[in-house]
């Protein structure tokens, strides 16, 4: 029996061991081994259990002396003994022999400059598919010769006993830099294998002089590249996947000194309440290949109910990205014209839209300010306020003036406009329409935001234009939105006092760049 070098990683004595199967196959294998059930569409759809979000407290990074001065260790980066790591490994290669594994040998980086090999070890054959839709394929002949770099292994059948292994549940993500292994157990959510390459890309591009982002990206016919910076649910892949703009990615890239590009070759998207009418390209993914985590489905007629959340909030589906109609399916566009910051305020008082200068930028891509989303984490039922730094702190293991200077210094050098888009609440006590949002930032991709006028915010101090195609003038300033102008001056004021508290930990910044933020 063929091992593909399994015993190297001490895997030994699996039933069988299957390699780089189609989607065909994979489904038909997960559906063999009672692992889900196929919707009216031919979609895949899987209950992954307990965990339907990311389980952020059980994310570890194994310290030792040769990442121990990389990483910015705190809250979000805890540190795992090497030796607690391989107890933890040891018991996870046992538990996987004499079982029937998935193996996925893809890339990460659609810019050969800087592609990363990855091989993805798979307990159940809907992960395998997920990951196979979600990384960049490797062609016949590229397999052939594939030597991996890193190594995931998801064993979400394994569970961790806290009191034995050093862990804070049964679930662990543990990343190990240095020996380029993940460890995923107890979590059948398959974004956390997705969300780990992306952390591993987050530790290495840096060093290669490429800018990793937690974005997504599109380019328009004149070759106008442009990214979404934002966390789950704020709209990175409702926003990007444009009609009149090809999609490079949805979710990580790169920003290189020629190029941005995908690190997937995949998409993930958020099923709860997706409608043919406004997020088509989404709702036309959902066909046979794609893998659906959590939706409910009538059992009989196999369709689905978008808008029931029984099953999680942050319902989702996975695909390849041709299956989005307009992909740019070489993952690779030009460097980047506009930068958009996506905000979900649950306050209701940042403007739906707003331009930021060189120093703003860099006050609030480091602030990531946003609402976790119900059901991106475990414990997350409703909004709450938070700071994220840099769009993406659960995934950035350097220290976040690392990615604030890249993100600086490909600014200046590209000259693109970088605007803040609030698709959160406003005064109505309502979330700002889809419909309104995508006109304001079709505005800002094709110029005609900047030809407009423009008010500054008396509390955040940001530009607003006063007028934008397409959506009502009073929706554009706060204030307007809200009946109770008083009840509007202490929220601002309240979100304007988080900000400035917590950048105070940010020591690192220069002056201007905190006098750029709001002043309380």
């Amino acid at each position: 029996m063929e091992t593909y070098g399994l015993e190297k990683l001490g895997i030994i004595n699996p039933s069988v061991v299957y390699r780089n199967l189609t989607p065909a196959q994979l489904t038909e294998h997960a559906l063999r081994r009672g692992e889900g059930t196929l919707s009216n569409t031919g979609a895949l759809v899987v209950k992954t259990g307990k965990y339907t979000g990311r389980s952020a407290n059980d994310k570890f990074i194994v310290d030792t002396p040769a990442v121990h001065d990389d990483i910015a260790w705190g809250k979000v980066n805890r540190p795992m003994s090497k030796e607690d790591f391989y107890n933890i490994y040891n018991k996870v290669v046992a538990y996987l022999q004499n079982r029937e594994l998935f193996l996925f040998d893809g890339f990460a980086g659609a810019d050969p400059k800087y592609t990363k090999t990855f091989r993805i070890v798979n307990e159940l054959a809907s992960q395998n598919l997920f990951i196979h839709q979600l990384l960049r394929r490797p062609t016949a002949g590229q397999l052939a010769s594939f030597d991996p770099e890193f190594t995931i292994i998801a064993a979400p059948g394994f569970k961790c006993i806290p009191e034995r292994d050093n862990t804070r549940s049964e679930a662990s993500i543990l990343v190990n830099y240095e020996d380029k292994l993940v460890v995923i157990c107890g979590s059948q959510y398959a974004g956390e294998i997705k969300k780990s390459v992306f952390s591993v890309m987050n530790y290495v591009l840096p060093k290669m002089g490429v800018f990793p982002m937690h974005c997504s990206a599109n380019i328009g016919d004149q070759g106008d590249a442009a990214v979404f910076f934002g966390l789950s649910g704020t709209g990175k892949t409702t926003l990007s996947a444009d009609p009149n703009r090809q999609l490079i990615g949805d979710d990580e890239h790169g920003w290189s000194e020629d190029s941005v590009f995908n690190f997937e070759g995949g998409c993930y998207a958020k099923c709860i309440n997706l409608s043919a009418e406004k997020e088509p390209d989404i709702y036309n993914a959902i066909k046979f290949g794609a893998l659906v985590e959590n939706v409910v489905m009538d059992p009989d007629t196999r369709e689905f109910d978008f808008d029931d959340a029984s099953l999680a909030e942050n319902s989702r589906v996975g695909y390849p990205v041709e299956y989005i109609n307009n992909a740019k399916l070489d993952g690779v566009g030009s460097i980047p014209k506009t930068v958009i910051f996506l905000t979900a305020d649950a306050f209701g008082v940042l403007p739906p839209i707003s331009k930021l200068d060189r120093n703003q930028a860099m006050y609030y891509f480091v602030s990531g300010f946003t609402s976790k989303l119900a059901g991106t984490e475990i414990g997350i039922t409703s909004p709450v306020p938070t700071f994220s730094t840099c769009f993406g702190e659960p995934f950035l293991p350097l220290d976040p003036s690392v990615y604030a200077a890249m993100l600086a210094e490909k600014v200046e050098q590209s000259g693109a406009n970088v605007y803040l888009v609030n698709t959160g609440w406003n005064g109505t006590g309502k979330r700002i329409s889809l419909k309104y949002t995508r006109a304001m930032v079709t505005a800002a991709l094709n110029g005609e935001l900047e030809k407009g006028q423009f008010v500054t915010d008396p509390y955040f101090g940001v530009a607003v234009p006063t007028a934008v195609a397409g959506v009502p003038d009073e929706l554009l300033i706060p204030a307007n939105t809200w009946q109770d102008k008083a009840e509007y001056e202490a929220k601002a004021k309240d979100l304007v006092s988080r900000f400035v508290e917590n950048f105070k930990k940010y020591t690192h910044m220069p002056q201007e760049v905190v006098e750029a933020g709001p002043q309380a």
